[in-house]
């Protein structure tokens, strides 16, 4: 699979067309899973600009109605981007969930996530198959002994490392993501942070190994002094430092030199940036109303069905689920999804609500409560009926509830005396 796209509409990739196509970052992943010493996590904020800073966190739906107020306001728009306020991937519900409803929504933007790496490799075919075109890795050394000095731990779900441990385990993921990155054939770009006699001196290193992988483009940018962090005192490298770091990195690899350092909410041209402009929209669509009719916009409905004609299978019996949109009141199959395999307990539907993270509604014969309450939680709307699909998909779009009620099972019929218990174990 090869999801590399044209770089002549990606300002962040292509210097030449900066100011005629723009970016908007959607902050939607406030989790990080490790800790730089230079970042203060102080991230909802109006006056500061800096990667990892916003004015409000939005939900993926949210994000959705966000892109669609910026486009019309700003139809140079080419790329939709998630650059934190944490990392994508220590949020990967949310970031998987909002790359799928832009995705349906907007199919001709271009997706692009920003992370540090540390958990990223183990979604790399989840991003390809949703889009994703361009990624950046921010890879600060290729040396644990180096790296150490740059980090204050990392975290894989309860458990923090430190030290030279942190720094090794951290330089491995980076390393296997963008392996699995140019395999696919995405484009990626690498964001190296200069700390002054940190690693400075290692940074042609970098360059040398990313040249080794595949990668398309290194960012050298000057470290951010933030207060309240160890590097606080440290001394932003001037632009003749930074130029001469940046002649010696291009011996190995293709340079940026155009980098704004974005906040995690930025939207506009890199040149003419209109993030104070939108920040009364991006504070409105941060309180939207979840459950509301606006919010409500996710393209596609999900069929659960054993040949394709009818409503006619269990969802915990289900193994894939179709995928229809419908325009101009013609229906369309989009594709067939895997759903998560049984098994793996209650954590199985909350798998699936990322997989149907852009549909409204699920069509199926028969829903245990489990999975009925927490689909409904993350907006997915279930539909127990019998019938053809294209009369259960027509009441479903247009929310009729008369055709809804007509198809609606009465009685579930199912091979197992006893009641569903929505463990994702199967009917036993």
């Amino acid at each position: 699979m090869n999801t590399a796209q044209d770089i002549s509409k990606h300002p962040c990739f292509n210097a030449k067309v900066k100011g005629q196509f723009g970016r908007i970052h959607l902050p939607v992943a406030p989790k990080c899973n490790i800790k730089c010493n230079y970042c203060n996590r102080k991230y909802d904020c109006v006056n500061e600009s800096r990667p990892g800073v916003t004015s409000s966190v939005l939900s993926p739906d949210q994000a959705l109605i966000y892109v669609d107020k910026v486009l019309k306001k700003e139809p140079r728009i080419t790329v939709a981007g998630i650059a934190g306020p944490g990392d994508p991937f220590a949020n990967p519900d949310e970031t998987l969930q909002t790359m799928r409803l832009i995705r349906g929504r907007f199919p001709e933007l271009l997706l692009c996530l920003s992370s540090n790496g540390f958990a990223l490799a183990n979604h790399v075919d989840e991003i390809a198959q949703i889009g994703v075109s361009h990624v950046t890795i921010t890879v600060n050394a290729v040396d644990p002994e180096i790296s150490q000095k740059i980090y204050s731990w990392v975290r894989e779900g309860n458990v923090i490392y430190k030290g030279l441990q942190a720094a090794e385990l951290l330089l491995a993921r980076q390393l296997d993501a963008i392996r699995k990155l140019k395999a696919l054939g995405i484009t990626v770009k690498i964001n190296t942070i200069v700390v002054p006699g940190i690693n400075d001196h290692h940074v042609t290193d970098v360059a040398k190994k990313m040249k080794e992988l595949g990668v398309d483009l290194l960012n050298c940018m000057a470290i951010f002094p933030n207060v309240d962090t160890p590097f606080a005192d440290i001394i932003e490298p001037d632009k003749k430092q930074m130029d001469e770091l940046r002649k010696k990195a291009e011996t190995y690899l293709p340079q940026m030199r155009h980098c704004t350092r974005c906040r995690a909410d930025a939207v506009g041209l890199l040149g003419q940036d209109r993030t104070d402009e939108m920040r009364g929209c991006l504070s409105a669509s941060a309180k939207l109303n979840l459950l509301s009719k606006e919010v409500q916009g996710r393209p596609y409905i999900a069929v659960a069905t054993l040949e394709g004609v009818l409503i006619n299978q269990h969802l915990g019996e289900a193994e894939k689920v179709q995928i229809w949109s419908r325009n101009d009141n013609n229906l369309e199959l989009v594709e067939e999804r895997e759903t998560p395999k049984r098994g793996c307990g209650p954590k199985r539907w909350l798998h699936l609500t990322r997989i149907l993270g852009d549909c409204r509604a699920i069509l199926v014969s028969g829903i245990g409560k489990v999975p009925e309450k927490v689909l409904r939680k993350h907006g997915v709307e279930p539909h127990i009926m019998n019938g053809f699909i294209e009369m259960g998909l027509d009441a479903a779009f247009s929310d009729n509830e008369s055709g809804l009620s007509a198809m609606k099972v009465r009685s579930v019929s199912c091979t197992s005396k006893k009641e569903c218990a929505g463990n994702a174990a199967g009917c036993v």
